[in-house]
């Protein structure tokens, strides 16, 4: 396999970098080819960026799993009732 060595780069993009790579549980190394793999692997193919987005999404349920997040339906309930509190003022037997 080559190698690529990269000068002169700003801070603040090695940065973002390391920030990116984290996010992913990569290695900046690792994340810096997989940039560059995406980059020049003809990102015009639909299938294949369907199969990116599910892996995106298949790594952060797995990330998030266990959280006990509440459903959408729930936030939005809550939500409506804070409005409903907010405009009407609080319920005078709660």
């Amino acid at each position: 396999m080559a190698t690529l060595t990269v000068r002169n780069l700003d801070e603040d993009v090695v940065r973002r970098l390391r920030i990116r790579a984290a996010e992913h549980g990569r290695s900046a190394e690792a994340e810096h080819r997989e940039i560059l793999r995406l980059a020049l692997a003809g990102d015009n193919d639909p299938m294949a960026e369907r199969q990116r987005v599910a892996e995106r999404l298949a790594e952060f349920r797995r990330r998030t799993a266990g959280r006990g997040s509440p459903s959408a339906a729930e936030l939005l309930r809550e939500s409506r009732a804070a409005r409903l509190n907010t405009l009407a003022g609080p319920d005078e037997d709660g």
